[in-house]
C-alpha cells in the first residue's frame, strides 16, 4: 500500500472515531466539574433553635465546646461572662454557624397547647349558716428574753423555758392550752432574737390575737418594735402583757408610755389595747390575761367552716429520724384526718400519722388546732399554704403545674438578665471599636488579636481556683425555720471585698458524709444548729481535715463565722515606735575603698535598737525605710542607745540626709484583722 493511501485511511479512520472520543471527553469533565461543584455546595445543615446553649449548640454542629467560644471572640458578647450554659440568641447562633462554614435549619416546632391551669386553689367564703365557733390562734411576741416562753410555760404547767437552748425560743412552737374555764387558746410562741424575722411575721400571718410582751426592766425594745409592725401589718389586735412586773427595777407606766410612739395606745391613755401587769416566772395576775385573751376573742366572733376539703398553713418543718419529714401546721379550715391527701408548694402528702404538740396520736384536727402531720413525700417549706385535694393523681398534676409555673418564671428572669446584658456588651463593644479607629489595619489587627488573646486565656472553665480569700460553708439545721432564719442573717453579708462568704448547700437534719465530702470538695466548713453528726462523720471530717460546728444559740454560731471569715483575713502590720532621734551632725567615714555617710544623732525619746527597723522622716514625709548598716556610741559598736544619748548611726542606702532630719526606730506587729460584717446583734 502506498503512503499516501495509509495516510488517507488513518485519516478517515481518525475521522469516524473522533465524535466518539470528543463525546466521552465531555461527558467525564462534566460529571467532573458536577461532582466538583456537588462537593462545594455541600455544606453542614445545623437544626437550630432561637435560644440555644453552648452546649447545645457545639452538640448539634458535632463540635466541642471550645470552637464555639473561638468563634465568638470577635462578637460584642463578653467572654468573662460564658460558660458551657450560657444562652446564646439567634443573632449569635447564626453568626457562630457561618464562621464555621455551615449552614442552618430551623427545628420543627411542635405546636404546644396551652397549658391548662391545674393548680390547688382555696374554696370560696363558705355560706355564713353552716360556719363555728373556733378556738382563737394566739401568738405571743416580742423582744429576747422578756419572759415570751416562761409566760407559755406557766399557762401550759411544763418546762419550755428550761429545754430550750440559753432559754432562747429558736423555732415556733404550737400549743393548745385548756384552760380551767373549759375555753381553748391554741398559743404561737415565737422567737424574739433578731435573727428570726420572718419566723415572727409568719406567726402574726395565722394569728388571730398577739399578746405582746414587754419587760417592765427593760421596756421597748427594737424587736419589740418589730412585732408591733407585724401586727400591725396583719390587721391583728394587741394584749399588752407587762411582765417581770415582780422585780423592784419594775416600771410599767413607762412601758405604757414608751409604746405611745409606736400607736400602740393603752386604754388608760384613750386607747382600745388592754395593759396587764404579769410576772410569768411566779405565776401572778395570769388568769386575769386569759380572760382578757377570751373576751377579746368573743368579741371578733371567730367562726370556720369545718366541713369540706382542709385548707391550713404550715408553721414549721423538720427530717424526724424515726418519722421522717414531719410539719407543725395550723388548720384553718376543714376537717384533717388519716389518709387525706394535701399539697403544700411542691410537696405532697398522704396523712399517714398525726400528733399533738406532746407528741400523742390524733384521730382529727379540726379549725385552729396545731397538728404535727406525717407523711409528706419531701419537706415543703414553713409558711406554705396546706390544700386538700381528691386523690394522688390530682397532687401530682398539682405539684407538675406549679414546676412548670416555677420554670416559665424562671426562663423569663434569665432571658432579661440575657438581654440587659447583651446590651451593656453591645454599647461596651460599640466604645471598643471606636478606640480602634484611630489606629492603621496592622495595629487594629495587633489590638484585637492581644485582646481576644486574653480573653480566651480567662474564659471561666480554664479560670484558676477559688481565690484564697473566700470562705465556702454548708449550712445544717433542725427545723426549715431555723436555716430559713441564718440564710437570712447571711443574706446580709456586705464584706465581700475583704472575704467572700459562699453558702455551697444547706439543709434541714444532722450533719452527714455528703456533706463533708461537699465540705472537702469546696475547701469549707460545716455548720450545724440544733443537729448532730454522729461518730462516723465525726471521724470522716477529721481524717479529710474538715471542721463541723455543731452549735445551740444562732448568736454563737454568727460570732463564730465571723472568727472564721476574719481567720481568712491576712494581718495587717502595726508599727509600734520604739526611739525617735534627731539629726544633729553630718560626717563621712571611709569603710575600706567606700565612702559611708553617717549622722550624728541625738536620741529624744525611746532607744534605738539596732536590730529593729528605722525609718528617715523630713517635713513629715517618710523618706526611707530599712535597717542600720552600723550604731556606734563614741567610737564603740553598740546594739541599743538610750534617751539623751548620742550615736552615730549608718543607713542600708545612699539617702541624702540633712540635718534636722528624724531618724525613727519602730517595731512591725502583726495584727489579725477583723471582718467588718455586722449582722446586727
Amino acid at each position: 500500500m502506498s503512503t499516501d493511501a495509509a495516510s488517507k485511511l488513518v485519516t478517515q479512520g481518525y475521522q469516524q472515531i473522533q465524535p466518539i472520543i470528543h463525546q466521552a471527553f465531555w461527558h467525564q469533565k462534566g460529571i467532573s466539574q458536577n461532582a466538583a461543584m456537588k462537593q462545594k455546595q455541600v455544606k453542614k445543615e445545623v437544626e437550630i433553635k432561637r435560644r440555644m446553649t453552648i452546649f447545645e449548640l457545639a452538640e448539634a454542629m458535632g463540635k466541642d465546646t471550645d470552637h464555639v467560644y473561638e468563634a465568638l471572640l470577635h462578637t460584642n458578647i463578653d467572654m468573662d461572662s460564658l460558660d458551657d450554659d450560657f444562652v446564646l440568641d439567634e443573632n449569635w447562633i447564626k453568626e457562630i454557624i457561618k464562621k464555621s462554614g455551615m449552614k442552618f435549619r430551623w427545628a420543627k416546632l411542635s405546636e404546644e397547647k396551652v397549658k391548662e391551669n391545674k393548680d390547688a386553689v382555696k374554696r370560696p367564703p363558705a355560706d355564713p349558716a353552716i360556719l363555728v365557733s373556733r378556738s382563737p390562734v394566739v401568738t405571743i411576741m416580742g423582744h429576747v428574753d422578756h419572759g415570751k416562753t416562761t409566760l407559755l410555760d406557766s399557762l401550759r404547767k411544763t418546762q419550755v423555758a428550761a429545754m430550750e437552748a440559753g432559754g432562747i425560743t429558736q423555732h415556733i412552737g404550737a400549743f393548745l392550752v385548756h384552760l380551767p374555764s373549759g375555753e381553748k387558746i391554741t398559743f404561737l410562741d415565737t422567737p424574739g432574737h433578731a435573727a428570726f424575722s420572718t419566723m415572727r411575721a409568719r406567726g402574726a400571718n395565722v394569728t388571730d390575737i398577739v399578746i405582746l410582751v414587754v419587760a417592765a426592766d427593760d421596756g421597748v425594745k427594737k424587736q419589740t418594735i418589730e412585732s408591733i409592725q407585724h401586727a400591725k401589718k396583719s390587721n391583728v389586735p394587741i394584749i399588752l402583757a407587762i411582765n417581770k412586773c415582780d422585780k423592784p427595777e419594775a416600771d410599767h407606766e413607762n412601758v405604757k408610755k414608751g409604746l405611745l410612739a409606736d400607736d400602740v395606745i393603752c386604754e388608760e391613755y384613750g386607747g382600745d389595747v388592754q395593759a396587764i401587769n404579769i410576772s410569768a416566772l411566779k405565776g401572778e395576775n395570769l388568769m386575769a390575761l386569759v380572760e382578757a385573751t377570751v373576751a377579746l376573742s368573743e368579741m371578733l366572733e371567730l367562726k370556720a367552716d369545718c366541713t369540706g376539703p382542709v385548707e391550713g398553713i404550715i408553721i414549721e418543718c423538720r427530717n424526724d429520724k424515726g418519722k421522717g419529714p414531719v410539719t407543725t401546721a395550723i388548720i384553718q379550715r376543714g376537717t384533717l384526718r388519716k389518709g387525706c391527701i394535701l399539697v403544700a408548694g411542691k410537696s405532697w402528702a398522704k396523712v399517714r400519722l398525726m400528733f399533738d404538740e406532746n407528741n400523742k396520736p390524733m384521730n382529727v384536727a379540726g379549725p385552729s388546732t396545731p397538728v404535727e402531720v406525717v407523711g409528706w413525700k419531701e419537706l415543703p417549706s414553713a409558711g406554705d399554704e396546706i390544700l386538700e385535694v381528691e386523690s394522688e393523681q390530682r397532687a401530682r398534676e398539682v405539684l407538675e403545674w406549679r414546676s412548670y409555673v416555677e420554670a416559665q418564671e424562671k426562663i423569663k428572669q434569665d432571658l432579661e438578665v440575657i438581654e440587659a446584658k447583651r446590651r451593656a456588651h453591645l454599647e461596651a463593644y460599640k466604645k471598643e471599636q471606636e478606640s480602634f479607629n484611630t489606629l492603621n489595619w496592622r495595629q487594629r489587627k495587633s489590638a484585637k488579636y492581644k485582646a481576644n488573646k486574653h480573653l480566651m486565656a480567662t474564659r471561666p472553665k480554664e479560670k484558676s481556683e477559688m481565690d484564697k480569700y473566700t470562705l465556702p460553708i454548708i449550712v445544717k439545721g433542725d427545723v426549715d425555720g431555723s436555716v430559713e432564719a441564718i440564710l437570712n442573717i447571711l443574706d446580709d453579708y456586705n464584706a465581700d471585698e475583704q472575704c467572700n462568704l459562699q453558702v455551697i448547700h444547706f439543709g434541714i437534719g444532722d450533719v452527714s458524709e455528703n456533706d463533708v465530702e461537699s465540705a472537702e470538695t469546696f475547701s469549707g466548713l460545716v455548720y450545724g444548729f440544733n443537729v448532730n453528726a454522729n461518730k462516723v462523720v465525726q471521724q470522716m471530717a477529721t481524717k479529710k481535715g474538715i471542721k463541723i460546728k455543731l452549735f445551740k444559740v444562732i448568736y454563737q454560731l454568727i460570732e463564730d463565722l465571723k472568727d472564721e471569715l476574719s481567720a481568712k483575713l491576712p494581718p495587717s502590720i502595726e508599727e509600734n515606735i520604739k526611739g525617735e532621734a534627731s539629726v544633729l551632725a553630718l560626717f563621712h567615714v571611709t569603710v575600706g575603698k567606700k565612702e559611708v555617710a553617717v549622722a550624728g544623732c541625738r536620741v529624744q525619746k525611746g532607744q534605738l535598737h539596732r536590730k529593729l527597723k528605722f525609718k528617715l522622716i523630713r517635713n513629715g514625709h517618710i523618706l526611707w525605710k530599712g535597717s542600720l548598716t552600723s550604731l556606734r556610741h563614741v567610737k564603740d559598736d553598740v546594739t541599743v542607745v538610750k534617751a539623751g544619748m548620742e550615736c552615730g548611726l549608718s543607713l542600708d542606702n545612699d539617702i541624702d540626709i540633712k540635718l534636722g532630719d528624724e531618724i525613727i526606730c519602730y517595731e512591725e506587729k502583726e495584727i489579725q484583722q477583723k471582718i467588718s460584717w455586722d449582722p446586727g446583734f
